[in-house]
């Protein structure tokens, strides 16, 4: 008996670095979650994917997520580390190969965004998801 993998968003993110090792042009997300739309919002931000599109077809929504192979790897953070304004690098460290290289996604009072934009406003959050 296989045991279920519950974390949409750890398999989207699965999904979208075996894609981009098997260089192709775009992945097909679904289940989809606002959170994960959020994270692909802050990827393309960041340059680390082209472009994704939200589609419904009979009532299933599902993401297209356009690459543009600059993205080495991405992955969901888990447990859910909570981490303190003054906490990032130790995390940093632990999830991203160099300094300022890469980013951590944090869910924090005033949205999701990049560690970098958590730690110049100065506040803390629990980790969701990392890429590079």
């Amino acid at each position: 008996m296989r045991k279920m993998n519950n974390d949409p968003l750890a398999n989207a993110l699965s999904k979208i670095n075996n894609a981009e090792r098997a260089n192709k042009e775009e992945v097909i997300i679904t289940p989809v979650s606002n959170l994960m739309i959020k994270v692909f919002e802050i990827m393309k931000e960041k340059g680390y994917i082209k472009d994704f599109e939200v589609k419904e077809e009979n009532k299933k929504r599902f993401v297209i997520v356009k690459l543009n192979h600059t993205l080495n790897k991405c992955g969901a953070i888990k447990p859910r580390f909570f981490v303190s304004k003054d906490n990032y690098e130790k995390y940093e460290k632990r999830y991203l190969p160099a300094v300022n290289f890469g980013f951590l996604v944090v869910s924090t009072s005033q949205g999701l965004m990049t560690n970098e934009e958590a730690k110049e406003r100065g506040i803390g959050g629990v980790l969701i998801a990392y890429f590079y």
